[in-house]
């Protein structure tokens, strides 16, 4: 790394006799730097020639969690290391604590996976110098807290992704640091994982704590009480989610068909940001702008003038699939099991053409296993799987379309060598890309790709022999609004050619873009329907009250399964008399506030063995 060498300062201690440290590059500390408690401020980190960061700031107050929300490569990674003292800015302000009062995970998360969990905790415990029965006290108590009891004598590599990523976050908090600096901590771990996740989080922040995380998740950026938008190393807005939404400039209309200009797909229609002055089109009835809107009209900001999103469309609305038409996969009855694992049992699963059919469901319930029966790579032990009604075989499988999570490409190709490669073995004559981005892209290796470009040449190359079925395994991981939104158009456009396409996806706000869901838990369908039709009548009580951290902890030790989301407390499916009776027991007044619940809130209570409606 290039730049000059930061000095490190030590001044007075301060709050909870933490000694903060400033690291200053370009000068002296900026005013806002001495003054706040914790953050970057002006930040430019410079790797070789490339500028990862470019003029950046982010405070992060004690007490409350501040994400920075932003696709991979757009510098949330970068910033959060230099915050954590893990990179040096070339230009500057830190403030941070010192590392005993400090707990930073990582992308690679930092879990020993030869170790059991205890041997884990007790390592980071005994590198912030905690020993004997102050440490076993301490392990103790971390284990219940995080819900990890009875996995004590397991090896890291032996837990689920979800497990093992809160004992990376255990391992940080061990030793109660002032501020807790996680990197992207829910990126690749299933919805009900995620959910608690946060539910930790929300309880480390209630404490005092002051938490800031990286994640490309914009429902994850809802929740935290301030965010910061970058881009390409740049900050395009900051604030809390509501103050971003507020500052948007102009206003976001939503139609049935695609009205030209700064367009994207929301579900089955469309959206479109009409800036200031302009003409509304006809046809269009203005939306009520959300945090997805405004990252999305701040990344259009950025591009060239008259850019539309990927393939627009025809401008006809999109016709509905007929109901009446065969299955192209059909799933009936299907069990497997794996020795005396039951993988799968009684699910049934149809897709038809022109419809995009979401399999929802956390790791293990079965999601993987089901698709590999319904492409005939599994045989199941129990009921049939049929493609384009015959038996599963490698001439029908000729016919599907499939992007795998690792998206398949080779890095070491240029995007027209793996373009090429894929349509050959399919037996189909090399075609340019429709995808405008792609084609000017076909000379570059694909590992120089941003990753939501990759994913579009992944698109590119498996639509390439025009497949009658897609199956999609998390398409959208990782990318930021703007490229999740031009990833749904290619999908809708496929569905409107006439292909069915059966999408995984651990992005709960992208239910809302399927036209069925199927939800599996433990290896059963658990509900089915659209996103709605599943959340059905189910009620969120929500809790409005200044500070918020007495509330929550005094309804988490009522035993309610509470959420936060920015400063407002959710509890999904709760008795309101109940939810009143904890409070006022704690002494605490708060306004009570009904709400419908999200998709996210049913799935949550669907696994966690509660009912709702669909």
């Amino acid at each position: 790394m290039t730049g000059p060498t930061a000095p490190e300062r030590q001044p007075t201690s301060t709050g909870r006799g933490i000694t903060p440290v400033d690291v200053s590059v370009g000068g002296p500390a900026a005013e806002a730097g001495q003054n706040a408690r914790w953050g970057v401020f002006g930040l430019a980190v410079r790797y070789g020639h490339n500028l990862a960061l470019d003029g950046v700031t982010l405070e992060v107050p004690a007490g409350i969690i501040t994400a920075v929300v932003g696709a991979d490569g757009s510098g949330k990674s970068t910033l959060l290391k230099a915050l954590a003292g893990a990179v040096r800015p070339e230009a500057g302000v830190v403030r941070r604590p010192d590392r005993l009062h400090l707990g930073f995970v990582s992308t690679d998360r930092g879990v020993y996976r030869d170790l059991t969990t205890v041997e884990n905790l007790s390592f980071a415990g005994r590198a912030y110098g905690l020993r004997d029965e102050a440490l076993d006290e301490k392990i103790e108590a971390t284990l219940r807290r995080i819900g990890l009891v009875g996995a004590e004598r397991r090896l890291a590599a032996r837990l689920s992704g979800g497990m093992r990523q809160k004992l990376a976050v255990a391992m940080a908090l061990l030793h109660d640091p002032a501020l807790l600096v996680l990197d992207e901590p829910t990126t690749g771990i299933d919805p009900l994982s995620r959910v608690e996740l946060w539910e930790l989080i929300a309880e480390i922040a209630a404490d005092g704590t002051a938490v800031a995380l990286a994640t490309s998740y914009v429902d994850e950026a809802e929740r935290a009480t301030r965010v910061l938008v970058l881009s390409q190393g740049r900050q395009l807005a900051s604030g809390a989610p509501e103050e971003i939404v507020a500052a948007m400039p102009g206003t976001v209309w939503t139609s049935d068909r695609w009205l030209g200009g700064r367009s994207w797909r929301r579900g089955a229609s469309w959206r479109t940001w009409i800036d200031a002055g302009a003409v509304v089109p006809p046809g269009a009835t203005r939306a009520d702008a959300d945090l997805e809107d405004a990252l999305v009209v701040a990344e259009l900001q950025r591009e060239p003038a008259g850019a539309t999103l990927g393939t627009a469309g025809t401008g006809a609305p999109r016709a509905a699939a007929d109901p009446g038409a065969a299955p192209l996969l059909t799933v009936r009855g299907v069990g497997r099991r794996f020795g005396q694992l039951e993988a799968l049992a009684d699910v049934d699963l149809d897709v038809k053409p022109g419809e995009v059919v979401g399999l929802i469901g956390a790791n293990g319930a079965g999601k993987t296993t089901l698709i590999r029966i319904a492409l005939g790579v599994v045989r199941p032990t129990a009921g049939e799987a049929s493609l384009f009604g015959e038996a599963p075989s490698r001439e029908m499988r000729r016919r599907v379309g499939y992007v795998p999570q690792g998206l398949g490409l080779y890095d070491d190709l240029t995007v027209a060598e793996n373009l090429s490669f894929v349509a050959r073995s399919f037996g189909v004559a090399d075609a340019p890309a429709t995808d405008p981005e792609v084609a000017s892209s076909r000379d570059r290796l694909v590992g120089e790709l941003p990753l939501g470009l990759r994913r579009r040449v992944a698109f590119a190359a498996t639509l390439s022999h025009r497949p009658e079925l897609l199956v999609l395994d998390e398409p959208t991981s990782g990318v930021g609004a703007l490229a999740r939104a031009r990833l749904w158009e290619v999908i809708r456009a496929a569905a409107e050619g006439g292909s069915g396409v059966l999408v995984t996806t651990h992005y709960m706000s992208e239910a809302s873009q399927c036209d069925r869901l199927v939800v599996l838990m433990a290896g059963r369908a658990a509900a089915r329907g659209t996103a709605a039709e599943i959340a059905g009548g189910l009620v969120t009580q929500e809790v409005l009250a200044e500070p918020w951290d007495r509330p929550f902890r005094a309804l988490k030790d009522a035993g309610l399964p509470v959420a936060l989301a920015g400063r407002r407390i959710r509890i999904p499916g709760a008795d309101p008399t109940r939810v009143r009776a904890a409070l006022a027991d704690a002494g605490i007044a708060a306004e009570l506030r009904p709400s419908p619940a999200t998709f996210e809130e049913a799935f949550v209570l669907l696994a966690r063995g509660g009912k709702v409606a669909g």
